[in-house]
């Protein structure tokens, strides 16, 4: 069970995104249509192909490697268990084994996606090199840098300037798909009129929170804030809570029941705006609630650009998926497949 789960997280795809460049891996379509050709089986070596040159796939006429896919792969697997609060270890790669010839599809995707972006965009030089310059800024030693950088899947600093490179080229391109295609007020009006039980919303409640060991940390932060202090500041650097604080705290939005009772309580029973203190199990929260709604349909005013929004990736999507059909791709599966963790 734990490997089918692994196998799925890492291989959920993801819906056409506009985002630009950012220090995590992001994949840039879901392979769910226009799959890579694959050419046809060969007999499993008794060993797995382990030369970094070897051919894995084509991208029109370009050959991805091993190598490539390698990166590739341990970004995703890092991603994956990242987003469980656990730094990366190579070890961790094992686990993933068996999802590695379904994923050389997304690759391939991924990279006929990159090869189309390059052809009218290109990264700012200059901007990458003080995006690294930033992120070693956070640390104190090159040590600690590097560390940090095998936690979340980049072999070394080079590794992390070419994902950021790779981000910024495709995230131009993919806004500049999407913004081909506009949608009128009928048409949206008629999108949430047939699709109204899609915009049904249960409570939420959107919180930041700062999470520390004892009272008295929580009760000297509490007396900070009120003193005008930056809470996301504090957040990054006090909060025991990984996947938060390198957001500045910030929880995103979430529904009754979603968190441990004191939490939840304080979310959608304690006052908007204002700071609170609670205790979990996991220690003191100093929180804030920074928007709450109740239940219902989301009106056609809020839903409206959430609308256009799908219905241009949807488009997007579409014009993609026939230029990747037409760039083509081929794929080698047998170069990639490894024997998976034992159970």
């Amino acid at each position: 069970m734990k490997q089918l789960l692994l196998t799925a997280a890492l291989l959920s795809g993801v819906a056409f995104q506009t985002a630009g460049a950012q220090t995590a891996p992001a994949t840039t379509a879901p392979a769910t249509t226009a799959p890579a050709t694959t050419a046809p089986a060969t007999p499993a070596a008794a060993t797995p192909v382990t030369d970094p040159a070897t051919p894995v796939g084509r991208v029109g006429k370009e050959t991805l490697t091993l190598g490539d896919f390698d990166r590739a792969f341990r970004l995703a697997a890092a991603r994956v268990v990242n987003a469980q609060g656990v730094p990366f270890e190579e070890a961790y790669l094992s686990e993933f084994a068996a999802a590695r010839p379904e994923f050389l599809k997304q690759f391939l995707r991924d990279r006929a996606v990159y090869q189309l972006a390059r052809v009218n965009n290109k990264a700012d030089a200059a901007a990458l090199d003080q995006q690294i310059v930033d992120a070693r800024s956070d640390f104190e030693s090159d040590t600690d840098f590097a560390e940090a950088l095998n936690a979340t899947g980049y072999a070394d600093a080079a590794d992390l300037r070419r994902e950021l490179e790779r981000q910024s080229v495709v995230g131009a391109y993919l806004q500049g798909v999407q913004k081909r295609f506009t949608f009128g007020d009928a048409l949206v009006a008629g999108y949430y009129n047939l699709h109204r039980a899609d915009f049904a919303q249960d409570a939420q409640a959107c919180v930041k929170h700062i999470l520390v060991p004892t009272q008295a940390d929580a009760q000297a932060i509490t007396r900070d804030l009120a003193g005008g202090a930056d809470f996301a500041k504090i957040a990054s650097e006090k909060s025991q809570d990984p996947g938060s604080a390198a957001q500045g705290g910030d929880l995103g939005c979430f529904g009754p029941g979603e968190m441990v009772e004191t939490f939840d309580r304080a979310s959608f029973s304690g006052p908007v705006g204002a700071v609170q203190t609670v205790q979990s199990q996991f220690g003191w929260h100093v929180l804030t609630v920074t928007r709450r709604t109740e239940a219902g349909t989301l009106p056609l005013a809020d839903a409206a650009p959430l609308i256009r929004d799908q219905l241009g990736k949807d488009a997007a999507q579409k014009y993609l998926d026939a230029q990747i059909a037409r760039l083509g791709t081929e794929a080698f599966p047998a170069a990639v497949t490894v024997a998976p963790a034992s159970q």
